[in-house]
Order: C-alpha cells, then sequence, then structure tokens
C-alpha cells in the first residue's frame, strides 16, 4: 500500500516548524519592507499630474501588508503564498518595464529603489519555498475540519459527565 502523501514529508510537518516559522517571517517583513519603499516613494509624489505610479504604489503597498499579515496570522495556504510571490514580483516586473533597459542605471543611483528590489526577491524567493512547504488547500481545510470537530466533541463531552446543573 502507498503511503499518504500527507502523512510524510514537509506537508504533515505543519504549520510551525522551525523552516516555515523563519520563511513566513522573512516573507512577511520583506513584504513589509517593499510596501514601506513603496510608500515613502509615492506619498510625496501625490497630486503629480500624468503620473499613476504614487496611487498605485499606495494601493499595491496596503495589500502587500494585508498579505504579510495574512501570511503571520492564517493557516498555510499554497493561494495565500501564491499571491505573496505574485505580489511582490509584480512589483518587480513593472519596476523594469517602467523604465525599460535603463532599469539597471536608474535602479544604480536610487538606494531606497535598491533596498526596496532586494526585500522583493528576498521576499519572492521566501514565499516561493513557502508554496511548495505547504500542502495543497484541501488538505489544510480538512486539518481545520478535525481539529473543530475535535474541539466541539471536548467541549460537549466535558459538559455531558458534569455534576453541575
Amino acid at each position: 500500500m502507498e503511503a499518504n502523501p500527507v502523512d510524510s514529508g514537509a506537508a504533515a510537518d505543519g504549520r510551525d516548524t522551525p523552516r516555515k516559522r523563519l520563511l513566513r517571517a522573512v516573507a512577511a517583513q520583506t513584504a513589509v519592507l517593499s510596501a514601506a519603499v513603496h510608500l515613502l516613494w509615492a506619498w510625496p509624489r501625490i497630486g503629480v499630474e500624468g503620473d499613476p505610479r504614487p496611487y498605485v504604489f499606495l494601493l499595491g503597498g496596503a495589500f502587500t501588508v494585508l498579505v504579510a499579515a495574512a501570511t503571520l496570522q492564517a493557516d498555510e495556504y499554497r493561494r495565500l503564498y501564491a499571491l505573496g510571490a505574485g505580489t511582490l514580483l509584480a512589483f518587480l516586473v513593472g519596476y523594469a518595464g517602467w523604465y525599460g533597459a535603463g532599469a539597471a542605471a536608474v535602479l544604480a543611483a536610487d538606494p531606497l529603489a535598491i533596498v526596496g528590489k532586494i526585500a522583493e526577491v528576498v521576499g519572492v524567493l521566501a514565499f516561493v519555498a513557502l508554496y511548495r512547504l505547504a500542502p495543497p488547500t484541501s488538505v489544510v481545510v480538512a486539518r481545520r475540519r478535525e481539529l473543530e470537530r475535535d474541539r466541539s466533541s471536548d467541549e460537549g463531552g466535558s459538559d455531558r459527565w458534569s455534576d453541575e446543573p
């Protein structure tokens, strides 16, 4: 009989293994750092006519912070990790797309952009690693249902056998 892939390997390790905790912390911190860089760049440029980037960066930064918070708080959902990696990757690709062939020269002249791009590369790597280590969503949902079932049976069982009215 073949072993269940959920019962072996990284998927069975659970959410709180040291490697996954470290990767979640790195992913969340780099996402917040990237968001902070985008917000710092965008805030003084709000109201500049013809440049949509400040508004896109404000929305993108807020969304990135929400993804980071969810990464720390939610179960290990592959879709969440893909969303985190995709958001940071969109910032990277958007930078290259905006500046085109001159992106490297512009990047070298802007320390804030260097910090943001390094954070985004590290964040994408951390989110991709989390994605690869996470079990399929159906497994996570099944674990949650089983945990809720166990909790409700524990609560109901202790009340049934109590001597108090």
